[in-house]
C-alpha cells in the first residue's frame, strides 16, 4: 500500500487515538471514507470523459477519412495565382469566338486538321 508495513500502519493508528481521542476518531474515520470515495468517483468520471474524446476523436478521423479518402481533409481554399495564369480567355465570348473560327477554318495556324477530326467536321455539317 505505500510501502506501509504492518508495525507502522499500527503506529499511526495509536498516535491518531492519542491526539484526537477515542470520541472523535469513528466520526474522523467515516469523513475519511467518504472524502476517499468522492476523490475515487471523480477520478473515475475523468478516465470516462477522456475516453468519450478518444472515442469522438477517432469517430472523427474515420468520417473525414471515409469522405475525403484521405488522411488529412482536402484543402479547398481559393485558388492560387498560378491556376489564374492557365487561363487562356477573359471571357466565355471570346472562347465561342475562337471556337467559331476555329470550325469556319479547316487550317489553324497553317497546320492541318487531322482526318479524324476533318471526318467529325464534315458529319457535324451534313447534319
Amino acid at each position: 500500500m505505500f510501502g506501509i508495513g504492518m508495525p507502522e500502519l499500527i503506529i499511526i493508528m495509536v498516535i491518531a487515538l492519542i491526539v484526537i481521542g477515542p470520541s472523535k476518531l469513528p466520526d474522523l474515520a467515516k469523513a475519511l471514507g467518504k472524502g476517499m470515495s468522492e476523490f475515487r468517483k471523480a477520478t473515475q468520471e475523468i478516465k470516462e470523459s477522456m475516453d468519450v474524446n478518444d472515442e469522438l476523436r477517432e469517430a472523427k478521423e474515420d468520417l473525414v477519412d471515409s469522405i475525403s479518402g484521405l488522411d488529412d481533409p482536402l484543402d479547398l481554399g481559393p485558388p492560387t495565382p498560378s491556376e489564374d495564369k492557365d487561363q487562356k480567355y477573359e471571357d466565355f465570348d471570346e472562347m465561342l469566338e475562337d471556337y467559331e473560327k476555329a470550325k469556319s477554318d479547316p487550317q489553324k495556324d497553317g497546320e492541318e486538321l487531322s482526318q479524324t477530326e476533318q471526318s467529325e467536321k464534315k458529319a457535324d455539317h451534313e447534319q
